[in-house]
């Protein structure tokens, strides 16, 4: 009655449950270890930005790559801004969703040396080949707070480096470009300014980084691995109903071909 297993029709749908199911498996692990990641970021951007501020000689210097686990970390700097070499970030958006730019201030340390600071977002110009208005940073020696972030590459961040863009307009916020442009020593990373906050809330400052949601990640591999489950059990019943129906027609051949094979009814009467 399992013959039919071995048709060609039947032979292929097997094959490709025996593929569905452990591609399905794979999958579920791979939003397992997304959550498991995003659950890992979670904590570690917690931890992080609920640290004591420390001066930001302690965590970087010029050329030094931030490591993971300094991210966010909030430090402190003292030193002059020079707005001579001051930049935009272009295609950064705010708390509502709008496109506009992120305004990249050169911190003159004591030593002289500097670092980056990110003093917020404000909208773009109306066209994308002015500079935009953008709120004069203080003036005279200041001391900013900020969270630490890595430098911006292309791999990291997936945004596109663009060349040939308007004067003091960048795509990314990297150390070792400004250091070139400026021709100072630049530690290496930037701060996300969060305080002083800025007169007017302008440029807005850079909301703290999300560390509550966890994302659907958890329920996408719970799905992939019901669908795996789903899969003999599917092969299952449709092998089944496939015996059933040819079981079926079997019989109603047989009853079919009854009544020819069947004996004569009716025999003559003997006369008496």
């Amino acid at each position: 009655m399992y013959r039919f297993l071995l048709s060609r029709q039947w032979v292929i749908l097997t094959l490709i449950a025996l593929v569905l199911v452990p591609t399905m498996i794979e999958l579920g692990f791979w939003q397992f270890h997304r959550h498991e990641r995003r659950v890992a970021q979670n904590a570690l951007i917690a931890d992080s930005v609920a640290a004591k501020p420390v001066p930001v000689e302690e965590l970087t210097s010029p050329g030094h790559t931030v490591p993971r686990a300094d991210y966010w970390k909030p430090v402190t700097a003292t030193g002059t801004f020079d707005t001579a070499h001051e930049v935009v970030v272009r295609r950064r958006t705010n708390s509502d969703d709008r496109v506009g730019v992120h305004v990249l201030s050169p911190l003159v340390l004591r030593d002289g040396r500097i670092v980056l600071v990110n003093r917020g977002w404000v909208p773009a110009a109306a066209d994308q080949h002015s500079f935009p208005a953008v709120p004069p940073a203080p003036r005279g020696e200041v001391t900013i707070t900020g969270r630490l972030k890595a430098d911006e590459t292309t791999g990291a961040s997936g945004i596109k480096d663009l060349k040939g863009l308007p004067d003091r307009q960048v795509m990314l916020i990297n150390s070792a470009q400004q250091a070139e442009l400026i021709g100072r020593e630049v530690l290496g990373g930037y701060l996300e300014q969060i305080a002083p906050e800025p007169a007017g809330n302008t440029p807005e400052l850079i909301p703290e980084p999300d560390h509550d949601s966890i994302g659907a990640h958890m329920a996408y591999a719970v799905q992939w691995w019901l669908f795996t489950a789903g899969v003999p059990v599917g092969w299952v019943i449709l092998v089944r109903r496939e015996k059933r129906d040819r079981a079926a027609a079997a019989a109603g051949a047989d009853a079919s071909r009854a009544p020819e094979n069947a004996p004569d009814a009716i025999q003559a009467t003997p006369s008496r």
